[in-house]
């Protein structure tokens, strides 16, 4: 809700909080004074229009301070005459704070108060659903850290070769007997490889034994020289000799 009104000669668009500078009124600071030249009031669609003001309209505002405008020259000029006449002005003014619009006893002060009421209302609402959230997601956050922890205890106590504690649950137990059939199975598996790696040791020696004599390489070389020496017509002289 919003209104028009008029005082010292000027018209101002006030609501309910808007601080204005007006013409200076009798009044102090900290008074309550009442506007009742109203010529427009508006709610949403809805409008008053004075002719020339809104009857049972009012507007009160609370006088905040007393202040000067700025200084304004006055220069007047006498062309011929060397008349110069410089003047300096500072308006006295008055700071008004709206505190309420009336019509027809309607009150814009207290649909404001219902509106700031109920933005605090969904606020709380909502910081209560926030404290909620955070609280649901601490306790999930605890189980998991406590599930994650019984699960390590089971598989040191696995590795150590204990029975796992007695906190771990049936998840932490399953994980246990897992590891512990794959650590077996590892261990098998290295027994047989073990195995294995002596009889292929063993094996050796005996098929190097067995094995025939390989020529070495001077022997190789003696031979590639006699090949050379025999040649095609020393083998015709021997046959016909």
């Amino acid at each position: 809700m919003y209104a028009v009104i008029e005082t010292g000669g000027k018209q101002y668009r006030v609501e309910v909080g808007t601080e204005l500078e007006v013409e200076l009124l009798d009044a102090e600071p900290g008074a309550e004074i009442t506007l009742d030249r109203v010529l427009l009031v508006a709610d949403g669609d809805e409008a008053s229009i004075g002719h020339p003001t809104v009857a049972d309209a009012t507007v009160l505002a609370e006088v905040v301070r007393r202040d000067r405008g700025p200084k304004l020259i006055n220069f007047k000029y006498g062309p011929k005459t060397r008349r110069r006449v410089k003047k300096g002005h500072r308006q006295e003014l008055l700071v008004l704070r709206i505190a309420d619009i009336t019509l027809g006893g309607k009150s814009a002060a207290a649909l404001v108060a219902k509106a700031t009421d109920a933005k605090k209302t969904e606020r709380a609402r909502l910081e209560e659903a926030a404290a909620r959230q955070a609280a649901e997601d601490a306790a999930l956050a605890a189980k998991l850290a406590m599930k994650a922890e019984a699960t390590a205890d089971a598989a040191d106590s696995t590795a150590d070769g204990t029975e796992p504690t007695a906190g771990a649950d049936a998840t932490a137990g399953a994980d246990a007997t897992a590891g512990a059939d794959a650590t077996a199975e590892v261990a098998e598996v290295a027994e047989v490889a073990e195995v294995a790696t002596k009889k292929a040791r063993s094996a050796r020696p005996k098929a190097q034994a067995d094995a025939p004599a390989l020529p070495s390489d001077d022997d190789a070389g003696d031979s590639a020289d006699a090949v050379e020496t025999s040649t095609p017509g020393d083998s015709s002289t021997k046959k016909g000799s």
